[in-house]
């Protein structure tokens, strides 16, 4: 693990957080000033930056700032007297991980620290899996295509537009040719068009100036200014609204865009490239979406396969996702026979790679032996058409929303975390019972995915109570649910808390 890096003018406060944190087998390294570790910065990194907020040759919030511009995904705690609480609380706003008003209580700004660092750690796993995992397999004609066309598009900054059906890998492609690209050194930013409210698309896109809307407390720099330098992949965009593709078109024809409330222009040097399911000749003659716009994205088009039209991928795919789900759960990977591939060849995958990758966790865990035979694929895949004994459990695994009408009868809906606003049905004594059974429920109909599903239930309970009783202040719901506002805000992002 990193070392832990203390910033403060003040001695005394130094020594006190490196002896306690020494006791914890924390290692730390410590500053007395912001300069010192803008230098170390330069070689080295923490795990975790605690800085105070006043010292002399640079503050805190400048700190924050520049180490932010940096490493966005580092966590900052940031040490203030009370006499600058308003300011930590800007900080706060600004990106820090929490903030420590002083005097601290020792044991607190400890457990403050160790949660810092178990969130860094975890970012650090996620990340690791994802440089592991290989861009992309294939060996069939269509994907040797793709890979080649790639290739020719390595050394080219074009704008590039792909189309496939939803679970065909399309934002891999998008990774594998920024990966090879020139901007291979920059940022990779993705935003799915279809997924953020429209009243907040434009923030996300373009950034916002303070006070341009009610919650609008800082500065937020947009997704095209995040991706300078990079590639800014624009998922699902035949479904961006028609008013703000007049903005996007803007955008790309000559790189100058306005932060929402802003009136002085900013230019950001991006490749874009855009992906959508959807038949966008068709949605430019149904005049919801610009025709202009179309033909300035699609100055290259990749198109990626169905599943069911490589088919010859599907045993390498398969035994890799066993291969993934195993070492996900922490088992020995189980193989699979022949007689069960051949089920798998002759399906046709209406949700395609990740429906397969679906099937492969959902076998990782309910495949009787290490070896899977054809009696033990899902009974989508054996044509039957078992329904689980409660309507709103599914025993299938999930496929994309987009694929749901085609799998037919055999598919229920899946199971969705509870509205936030919806009452509570148990006793507050019983809710850990009610959990239970709940589990069991699940466990018993072969649901996938038991553990996040009802982590989402509730999580989501839980900050939507800590809102209503907070009366929608999110710094203050953190604190009384003990974590950070950053965890907050991505919680209610993921949760869908924002939508209700």
């Amino acid at each position: 693990m990193k070392p832990i890096w203390i910033v403060d003018d003040d001695q005394s406060i130094r020594f006190v957080l490196e002896k306690a944190l020494a006791r914890e087998a924390l290692p730390v390294r410590s500053f007395t000033n912001a300069r010192d570790v803008l230098a170390a910065l330069e070689d080295d990194e923490p795990q975790v930056l605690v800085s105070d907020i006043r010292m002399p040759g640079g503050s805190g919030i400048d700190l924050l700032a520049r180490v932010k511009e940096r490493h966005p995904g580092l966590p900052v705690i940031i040490m203030t007297a009370f006499s600058d609480l308003d300011s930590a609380v800007s900080a706060f706003q600004g990106g820090a991980f929490e903030y420590l008003p002083k005097p601290f209580d020792l044991p607190k700004a400890v457990e403050l620290i160790r949660r810092a660092v178990d969130e860094s750690l975890r970012e650090e796993v996620r990340d690791e899996r994802l440089a592991q995992v290989p861009e992309m397999l294939g060996q069939a004609p269509a994907m040797q295509d793709v890979f080649r066309a790639i290739g020719r598009l390595s050394q080219s900054n074009v704008t590039v537009l792909i189309t496939g059906e939803s679970g065909s890998g399309k934002e891999l492609v998008a990774r594998a040719l920024h990966k090879h690209s020139p901007r291979a050194s920059g940022p990779f930013i993705a935003i799915n068009t279809a997924a953020i409210p429209k009243d907040l698309l434009e923030s996300e896109l373009f950034g916002h100036e303070r006070g341009a809307f009610t919650g609008a407390q800082t500065t937020r720099r947009g997704r095209f200014e995040q991706a300078d330098g990079g590639t800014l992949f624009l998922d699902e965009i035949g479904d961006m609204p028609f008013d703000l593709q007049t903005r996007l078109l803007r955008v790309l024809s000559d790189g100058q865009f306005y932060r929402v409330g802003g009136h002085n222009p900013l230019r950001s040097n991006v490749r874009v490239i855009a992906a959508t399911h959807q038949n966008l000749e068709e949605r430019v003659r149904q005049g919801v979406f610009r025709e202009d716009l179309f033909h300035r994205l699609n100055v290259i088009r990749l198109r990626l396969p169905p599943l069911r039209e490589r088919r010859e991928d599907i045993p390498t795919l398969a035994r890799y996702f066993l291969q993934k789900s195993a070492k996900e759960l922490g088992v020995e990977a189980k193989r699979i026979s022949d007689a069960a591939l051949e089920r798998l060849l002759s399906f046709d995958f209406p949700g395609n790679v990740r429906q397969l990758e679906n099937i492969c966790h959902w076998l990782t865990v309910m495949a009787p032996a290490q070896v899977i035979e054809a009696k033990d694929l899902p009974p989508e895949l054996l044509g039957e058409a078992t329904l689980s004994p409660k309507p709103a459990v599914s025993v299938l695994p999930p496929v994309p929303p987009s694929a749901t009408a085609v799998v037919g009868a055999g598919a229920t809906a899946a199971v969705q975390p509870p509205a936030p606003g919806e009452a509570a049905s148990a006793p507050a004594g019983d809710w850990l019972r009610d959990l239970e059974r709940e589990a069991r429920d699940l466990l018993l109909a072969g649901q996938p995915n038991v553990w996040d599903t009802l982590s989402r239930r509730f999580e989501a309970r839980l900050i939507h109570t800590a809102l209503e009783l907070t009366r929608g202040r999110r710094i203050e719901a953190a604190q009384k649910l003990g974590i950070g506002r950053n965890t907050i805000t991505r919680k209610i992002q993921e949760l869908g808390l924002d939508e209700s």
